[in-house]
């Protein structure tokens, strides 16, 4: 199989499964450089979107609704083997409308969607960046930066991000839609315990679409980029079991 623009690196033929990442609002794949490539069996495939990074000269996807037709169409050819998918806030969304897509279209469901710091659509949109104006998303994306390990990056890098995420909230807004169905698989719902921009006492409505397990993590809204343990094992044992 050819290599796909949706990867950083091709996924393993000997993988017992797949966990797909979606990366978070304004950033690409390689946030989740912290991130281990194996879980045990469970191979690790951060999505790289459109109008990001090695995929920049591209235009940005629009909705979550055609991001999500756009990743099935790429992905299709891996969904061999039992996997799972990823977001963490703005990459929560969109990760499952394309559980929904693959559902639509009669595709092999996930094993388990993850959803992490994030309302469940019915209920959005939610998150202080929205109300942001370009200065504050600025300085959000300097702090943003710095938990991925630039201090000062510089003022052109910061630029392009922010034109990404820009588009990204504005399809955040666009997204609502009522809990008018059911996934096709089980969601782990993710919040963390001092995550102060989506208080996981928000995401019950996730219920409404699924059986959703829910489980509070120690740490912040960024925690999750540093591959703490207690997320790692979750996603492990989320998909293989045990």
């Amino acid at each position: 199989m050819t290599m796909s623009k949706w990867f950083l690196k091709s996924p393993s033929d000997d993988a017992e499964y797949r966990l797909f990442c979606f990366p978070y609002s304004g950033c690409g794949a390689s946030m989740f450089l912290k991130w281990p490539s194996r879980l045990g069996a469970v191979e690790v495939l951060p999505l790289q979107l459109p109008g990001r990074e090695n995929r920049m000269r591209e235009p940005h996807y629009g909705t979550y609704e055609e991001l999500a037709a756009d990743v099935v169409d790429g992905i299709a050819g891996y969904l061999d083997r039992p996997y799972g998918v990823f977001g963490h806030c703005g990459g929560a969304l969109p990760a499952f409308e394309t559980v929904l897509r693959i559902q639509e279209l009669g595709l092999r469901p996930p094993e388990r969607c993850f959803v992490s710091s994030q309302v469940a659509p019915q209920d959005g949109p939610h998150g202080r960046f929205l109300g942001l104006s370009e200065d504050g998303l600025r300085a959000e994306l300097s702090g943003l930066f710095g938990e991925l390990g630039s201090a000062e990056p510089p003022a052109e890098m910061v630029d392009m991000f922010l034109e990404v995420m820009t588009a990204d909230l504005e399809a955040n807004r666009r997204y609502v839609k009522p809990a008018a169905g059911r996934a096709p698989c089980p969601l782990t719902v993710v919040g963390w315990e001092h995550d102060h921009e989506v208080p996981h006492e928000l995401m019950g409505g996730w219920a409404r679409w699924a059986e959703a397990d829910k489980v509070v993590l120690p740490g912040t809204h960024y925690t999750f980029l540093g591959a703490p343990a207690e997320l790692m094992e979750r996603l492990r044992s989320g998909l293989v079991g045990g």
